[in-house]
């Protein structure tokens, strides 16, 4: 198991617009190790992420307030920060594989925090 906090400061996002949800999976990342912003909408996601240059992971739910959907965000990510993983979730739509940005995960809710640990695992940082 990798503990990316002793490599190096890994910073993560979680934009998910239900509070109890967004407060749940933020716990989860500090628990990983990470340092870990709240958002609740694509707006400020990206707003984060012009604000820090980027993060090494975002969480996103693909159904939030705005004009811009947790799957536009991602891609906008992938596009803007390609060193940033990126983890989609959605209790209510499932997005084909062709979707999502590549090298993306997709996590159907509900899902087991062990899934998401399991996911973060192995994430280290770029150095």
């Amino acid at each position: 198991m990798t503990d990316v906090s002793h490599e190096r400061h890994a910073l993560a996002v979680v934009a998910e617009d239900v509070p109890l949800v967004r407060m749940e999976m933020a716990d989860m990342l500090r628990d990983a190790g990470f340092e870990v912003d709240e958002v609740n909408d694509a707006a400020g996601a990206l707003a984060y992420l012009e604000q820090r240059g980027g993060v090494t992971l975002l969480f996103t739910d693909i159904r939030m307030p705005g004009e811009m959907d947790g799957v536009g965000l991602a891609h906008e990510v992938a596009r803007r920060w390609p060193g940033t993983r990126i983890i989609i979730c959605s209790g209510a739509k499932r997005p084909a594989p062709a979707e999502i940005p590549a090298g993306a995960l997709f996590f159907e809710k509900p899902f087991a925090p062990s899934q998401i640990r399991a996911a973060v695992n192995d994430l280290t940082p770029d150095a």
